[in-house]
């Protein structure tokens, strides 16, 4: 494997680390609301912390908690329910795929739902990772229609 190709592995590995790490910090925001600085102080001795994107990790979740009202409208326009009774693990994963989808260009639409899905399917309901793919579907025909 050449090492742009491992370099890149490691990259979009790291990310998904980052990923999984907001959500763990956003479903405890959700619950225990408080400065988003404080989550990213309190993760930032996270077990996994070591193999994520440090950085990344605070941009999701200093950029999800700082749009929450705008993420929050957008996501009662794409769901059949309101996002206050979401279960909180799909919330925070509809969150953060929301705010990749609309402020993270650099993140391809397919990636950004394929990461979401995964958190999801992962730490879940048994059939939240579908409801999961269709919001976040219909989020991306949206907010990126060139892509799409």
């Amino acid at each position: 494997m050449s090492t742009a190709h491992n370099e890149a592995r490691h990259y979009s590995g790291a990310r998904s680390v980052a990923r999984k790490l907001a959500l763990q910090a956003l479903y405890r925001w959700q619950l225990n609301n408080g400065p988003w600085q404080d989550l990213v102080q309190e993760f930032r001795d996270a077990d996994d912390m070591g193999r994520a994107d440090a950085e990344y990790f605070e941009q999701l979740v200093a950029g999800v908690c700082g749009a929450r009202e705008s993420l929050e409208a957008r996501l009662a326009t794409l769901t059949d329910r309101e996002p206050r009774i979401l279960d909180p693990v799909e919330h925070a994963v509809l969150l953060i795929g929301l705010y990749e989808l609309g402020s993270r260009a650099e993140v391809p639409y397919r990636v950004a739902i394929s990461e979401a899905v995964s958190l999801a399917r992962r730490f879940g309901a048994t059939d939240g990772h579908k409801y999961v793919n269709a919001v976040l579907d219909r989020a991306a025909r949206e907010l990126r229609p060139e892509e799409h």
